[in-house]
């Protein structure tokens, strides 16, 4: 009697994900030796990234951290970045993704906040982890990425000593998967809870509603540390596509990327755009591959939009939502009409229309929903919301109302359903794709022993869409210059969030109410522009 051939165990792929790590888990099952992602030459199968992310989550767990502890990282782009979020998505950890153009009192802030219990950190970044680990609780582990920092675990050893087995432990859809934090109008931290339910949500609509094939190459370019970047690489990894991860945007590399690895789909802020349009070298390369760009994390003026669509072709789409509520409109491609009736060539400067399973409206002061073209607060309800404000109830019950998320943006509807993102009800500036505060940038002005006075307001910007001016009373018998008050600021704010000019003033506008009327200031700089932001 001949031996029998052992039977092949049997397959069992999940038609419904509920963590997002299972979606690693169905890629590195259906399409094993595919590769998953490039960076830096690294070229990753979806079966390699799979036992990487999990040697990295047992590690974790070999080390005590148990379900939804805090893992703060805080590195560029990198490989190393994506199996961080990795770890978390299959194990349950939050992961806090750090904006590293933070000054060291801005990471203190959200350090102090969430408490991590690990920071792992690119070796470049080993000064500031120094200088914030004291909020770091339990043993202080840290784990450096690169060499540098004796003090630090090296993440290449940490992932060589642990398994690449499934971790045991699992995330649940009810988890929490990501806290990123976004500063609200009185300058503090917010963390914005990002739960797997809601995640995989708004992954799913991106997916379906952007048209994403499992053969695409998408090109990540936009910062880990922005819900923008994650989520729009999570629509292309939900099909099992190729992400391209670019450590920043160098408009050099970014064109050669596309031309040798014949990208099909890039995610770019405005400003971006703008690079690559102004570059001379852009007809040097073969662009053709392109067959889908989209832009978001800032509106893009109709100018520039015009532009690049004349250069790219009719493949531009925007997508507008928000760290708290992931997806709320998209504007398709074949709706951005450059030449028809007016009703349909205005919609270049609108948001588009609501994702599927996305409900908009837009209400008056006093709750009533607006009629069309009429001007009011942009209210959204989806299953991609937040799961609220970490440590601060009080902010979320203010901001969410029977599932009804209060944007802080101004806009209205056309009569077909075409969202305008028409003014920011909270002072918030959108520069090259970064979200600034202006009371972050006044608070550090006014430290300067000169400046009595400050309003700090958005105007136009060709390039960046909107650049930080400073409009300064300075005190009685001092003096200070534009460049002296600029340079300032680097001492206790980022050094993108700084002004990029300043105005003298006799005085400041004021309402009847003392309050400093930034609309009277806005306004020189905006006439004539179709809308209040970029």
């Amino acid at each position: 009697m001949s031996a029998q051939t052992p039977a092949s165990p049997p397959i069992i792929v999940r038609n419904e994900t509920m963590v997002i790590g299972e979606i690693l888990v169905r890629n590195a099952r259906l399409y094993p030796d595919k590769i998953g992602y490039v960076f830096e030459g690294q070229r990753r199968t979806h079966r390699a990234h799979l036992a990487r992310c999990s040697r990295l989550a047992n590690a974790l767990a070999q080390r005590g951290l148990a379900r939804q502890a805090r893992v703060a990282i805080l590195a560029q782009n990198c490989i190393e970045y994506v199996e961080t979020f990795g770890a978390g998505e299959l194990s349950g950890f939050i992961i806090v993704n750090l904006n590293w153009r933070l000054a060291v009192p801005e990471l203190r802030a959200i350090l102090e906040d969430c408490r991590p219990e690990v920071l792992i950190f690119e070796a470049q970044f080993a000064e500031q982890v120094e200088a914030v680990s004291d909020l770091l609780v339990g043993q202080a582990r840290r784990i450096s990425i690169g060499p540098g920092a004796d003090w630090a675990e090296k993440y290449e050893q940490v992932l060589a000593e642990s398994s690449e087995t499934l971790p045991a432990m699992r995330a649940k859809p009810n988890d929490t998967a990501y806290l990123i934090y976004t500063s609200g109008t009185t300058g503090k931290p917010k963390g914005v809870m990002v739960g797997h339910e809601g995640f995989l949500h708004g992954a799913r609509a991106i997916s379906l509603e952007s048209n994403v094939y499992q053969t695409d190459r998408m090109l990540v370019v936009m910062p880990l540390f922005h819900i923008g970047g994650k989520s729009l690489m999570a629509g292309w990894t939900y099909r099992g596509a190729t992400i391209y991860l670019e450590r920043s945007f160098d408009v050099d590399a970014i064109l050669d990327r596309i031309s040798a690895e014949r990208i099909t789909c890039a995610h770019f802020a405005p400003a971006m755009i703008h690079s690559l349009l102004e570059s001379p070298n852009l007809d040097h390369h073969d662009l053709s591959s392109l067959r889908y760009i989209c832009y978001a994390s800032a509106p893009m003026n109709v100018t520039l939009l015009r532009r690049a669509m004349r250069r790219f072709g009719p493949i531009l789409a925007q997508i507008y939502g928000l760290t708290e509520s992931i997806n709320a409109t998209i504007l398709h491609p074949h709706q951005h009409i450059l030449d028809g009736p007016d009703d349909q060539t205005r919609r270049l400067a609108s948001a588009g229309q609501p994702f599927l399973g996305v409900e908009i409206k837009v209400v008056s002061d006093d709750g009533s929903d607006c009629p069309a073209d009429e001007i009011g607060h942009i209210l959204v309800r989806d299953g991609a919301l937040m799961q609220g404000y970490w440590n601060n109830n009080v902010v979320t019950t203010e901001v969410i109302n029977d599932g009804w998320f209060h944007t802080g943006d101004m806009g209205f509807f056309d009569r077909e359903g075409f969202l305008f993102v028409a003014d920011r009800k909270k002072d918030m500036i959108i520069s090259g794709g970064e979200n600034i505060y202006s009371r972050e940038v006044e608070e550090a002005l006014l430290t300067h022993p000169a400046v009595e006075h400050v309003a700090v307001i958005g105007v136009p910007d060709e390039q960046w869409g909107e650049a930080v001016k400073a409009c300064v009373v300075l005190r009685k018998a001092t003096c200070a210059t534009e460049q002296e008050l600029i340079e300032h600021c680097r001492k206790s704010i980022a050094s993108y969030k700084k002004p990029r000019s300043v105005d003298f003033l006799g005085d400041l506008p004021r309402l009847f109410n003392g309050k400093i009327d930034k609309k009277a200031l806005r306004t020189p700089y905006w006439r004539g522009q179709t809308r209040q932001v970029s």
